[in-house]
C-alpha cells in the first residue's frame, strides 16, 4: 500500500502572490478528486507534490521518503501527465515513447520495446502508432500523455485537469482508462469538472484559494446536504432578489429557463421543490458556506 502525506503545506511565490495555505492530506491507492476552481491552486499543489518546485513551508512524504529533501526519490515512483503537455516533435508516437522510456531509465532494449508496445496498446493508440503525435485529436494525445506516465510502472500517478476539452466521448474513454490504472497505485485527478470525481474516486477533497475547504468520500458529503437543497424556476431578472432573500448556491439553465437552487433547513417558499442533491451541489454549498465565513 502506497502512502502520500502532505503535512501544512504552504507555497508564496516570490511576487507574493500565496497559491497554498497549511495542506495536510493523506493520500492512499485508489482514486483520489482534487476538486476545484481555475486558480484555486490545484496546479500548484500538483507541482509541488511532483518536486517541480518546492514549498516555503511543510513536508511531503511518499512511503516515509521525505520528497522535498529527495525530491530524486519520488520522481523514479512518478508519472506526471501536466495540464500542458507541451510541444510534439514530428516523429512517430512509438518512437517519441521510446525515447521518453530512455529518459525514464528504461536502458534495456528488449524491456523497453514490450513496455512502449504494452502501454500503446493500453491506451489503444498502437494501430495509429506510426503517426506523428502532433497530428493527434486532443483525446488521442492525452491518451499518449498517460502512455508516457506509465512508463516504468509508477506507484503515483498525477492528472492534471486531464479532460478539459475532450469531446464526452474521448472523456469517457479516458476516465475509464484511469479507472482501470487506479486499482493498485496512488491516481490524483486534479479538475474543475465535478462529473469527473463524483464518477470516479472513493476520496476526495475541494481546494479553494489554496486550503482544503472540505474532504471525504463523494457519496457520503452529499447526504450531508439531503433535504437541504430547494429549486425553483424563475424569471432571470429575479435572480439579485432571491440572492438578497435566500442561500442561492447555484444558478442554471433549465430548458431555457432559470433554475435557482437555495441552501435552506425549510422550505424557502412558495413554487420551490426539494430535490435530490447530487455532488454538483455539495460543491457550491461549501464553496457558498467558505464564501459566507470569509465574509
Amino acid at each position: 500500500m502506497n502512502t502520500l502525506q502532505i503535512k501544512n503545506l504552504s507555497k508564496t511565490y516570490p511576487n507574493g502572490v500565496k497559491a497554498l495555505n497549511g495542506i495536510n492530506l493523506e493520500i492512499t491507492n485508489g482514486m483520489f478528486g482534487l476538486l476545484g476552481a481555475n486558480g484555486a491552486g490545484k496546479s500548484s499543489l500538483m507541482r509541488t507534490i511532483a518536486s517541480l518546485q518546492e514549498p516555503t513551508f511543510g513536508s511531503i512524504s511518499f512511503n516515509t521518503i521525505d520528497v522535498v529533501q529527495k525530491p530524486e526519490e519520488i520522481r523514479k515512483h512518478l508519472g506526471y501527465l501536466p495540464q500542458e503537455f507541451g510541444v510534439y516533435p514530428k516523429i512517430s508516437a512509438e518512437k517519441l515513447l521510446n525515447h521518453l522510456a530512455i529518459l525514464k531509465g528504461i536502458l534495456n532494449k528488449k524491456e523497453r520495446k514490450e513496455q512502449v508496445t504494452a502501454l500503446l496498446q493500453q491506451v489503444n493508440l498502437y494501430q495509429h502508432r506510426k503517426k506523428s503525435v502532433y497530428t493527434f485529436s486532443g483525446g488521442m494525445r492525452q491518451r499518449f500523455g498517460i502512455a508516457q506516465a506509465l512508463l516504468a510502472n509508477p506507484q503515483i500517478i498525477i492528472v492534471d485537469e486531464p479532460t478539459a476539452g475532450l469531446d464526452p466521448e474521448e472523456s469517457n474513454r479516458f476516465l475509464n482508462l484511469l479507472s482501470e490504472i487506479g486499482e493498485n497505485v496512488i491516481v490524483i485527478l486534479s479538475t474543475h469538472i465535478v462529473e469527473d470525481v463524483r464518477n470516479l474516486c472513493p476520496k476526495m477533497a475541494i481546494l479553494s484559494n489554496g486550503e482544503i475547504i472540505s474532504e471525504g468520500n463523494p457519496t457520503e458529503l452529499v447526504a450531508s446536504i439531503e433535504g437541504k437543497v430547494w429549486a425553483k424556476i424563475i424569471p432571470k431578472r429575479d435572480i439579485d432578489i432571491y440572492k438578497k432573500a435566500f442561500d442561492v448556491i447555484s444558478t442554471k439553465l433549465v430548458s431555457g429557463k432559470t433554475q435557482i437552487r437555495v441552501l435552506s433547513g425549510k422550505k424557502p417558499e412558495e413554487g420551490f421543490g426539494l430535490i435530490t442533491p447530487n455532488l454538483e451541489d455539495f460543491y457550491f454549498t461549501t464553496l457558498f458556506n467558505n464564501q459566507s465565513k470569509a465574509s
